[in-house]
């Protein structure tokens, strides 16, 4: 799928698959570590100045569908949202 003038943005959905959007996403994240995180993360901005990560970059609209697409939080930029996640984790919920 090819973005388009009017959707230049691709996103991933909470199906997991890639779609056009005309809105830019608010979060980033690494499709093989299926982790998301702000887009002024830290370290995914040291990852990627240091040629990595790019290859493997999605997009997302909110944190909803971060999480419906089976994306756990970063744990350096979202460190509260990592830590519930975490907990969650061990309990088992």
């Amino acid at each position: 799928m090819t973005a388009t003038a009017a959707h230049p943005y691709r996103l991933v959905g909470a199906d997991g698959q890639v779609h056009d959007s005309a809105e830019p996403g608010t979060l980033g994240g690494h499709r093989s570590g299926k982790l998301y995180g702000r887009l002024d993360c830290r370290s995914a901005l040291r990852s990627i100045a240091e040629g990595g990560y790019v290859a493997d970059r999605v997009f997302f609209a909110d944190e909803a569908t971060a999480i419906a697409a089976g994306y756990r939080p970063c744990a350096v930029c979202l460190r509260p949202e990592y830590d519930r996640w975490r907990a969650a984790q061990l309990t088992g919920r």
